[in-house]
């Protein structure tokens, strides 16, 4: 496995593991936090995967109670470790994420920029929802929100730019583009993604274990139904 460590902060390493976004990236960033989650070391605090790489924020005196190298920095010391321990990992077969369907209520006050949208690409909005629908998705990382996936797969021929001006408030639910990627938004927050539709499922749930629906590593297929559909899975969940 080629990878490259550096400082983050001062009590923090980067592992860098590719340049692009793409699944033989995201499955070393899985190999590497599988290794972490099932041989957490007494130092280590916490990991953040994201696209490319795999952040590691340690403790530095815990660190420092290695015996090996008293005289190192606390960095050099994980340095050290982590440069021994991944060549050992191999991509081998492929960790098969979950399957999980989000069904969306596409257009309307649900989706105020699905036109916004299919005027930026010359579709329809019909075709929009259809390509939409169509991708093969996959979730890369967790970020900017509590539960927030960035969806990679998105077809190609509805990428929108982000709106010029964010919106100061969106819907939890509310389903985005922005570029060439895809998201849902799990709560109430600022954003400036094209909203192109809406869901009824909660994305994240902060009383339960774990809150986030999604996960790195999760496939995600979109499903299209009716806002009689979008009520009714509203009514049952309150």
């Amino acid at each position: 496995m080629e990878f490259n460590i550096s400082p983050l902060g001062d009590h923090g390493a980067i592992i860098d593991l590719g340049k692009t976004i793409d699944e033989e990236s995201h499955e070393r960033v899985k190999q590497v936090t599988a290794f972490l989650n099932d041989k957490p070391f007494d130092w280590l605090i916490e990991y953040i995967p994201a696209f490319t790489t795999v952040a590691v924020f340690y403790d530095p005196v815990k660190v420092m109670d290695q015996k090996d190298k008293p005289s190192a920095l606390p960095y050099e010391i994980v340095r050290a470790t982590i440069k021994k321990e991944l060549p050992k990992l191999g991509v081998g077969e492929k960790r098969q994420g979950r399957v999980v369907e989000i069904p969306v209520c596409y257009g309307g006050d649900l989706g105020p920029d699905l036109t916004q949208v299919a005027n930026h690409n010359d579709l329809t909005e019909e075709e929009v929802i259809e390509l939409h629908t169509a991708g093969n998705y996959l979730v890369y990382m967790i970020g900017f929100a509590p539960g927030f996936p960035y969806i990679g797969g998105m077809k190609e021929e509805i990428a929108t730019p982000r709106k010029e001006e964010p919106r100061l408030s969106i819907p939890a639910g509310s389903v985005g583009i922005a570029g060439s990627q895809t998201g849902v938004y799990p709560i109430e927050t600022p954003g400036g993604w094209q909203l192109i539709g809406q869901t009824p499922v909660r994305l994240f749930k902060p009383d339960q274990e774990p809150p986030s629906l999604l996960h790195a590593g999760d496939k995600v297929v979109f499903k299209a139904i009716s806002r009689s559909e979008f009520d009714a899975y509203k009514e049952e969940q309150s």
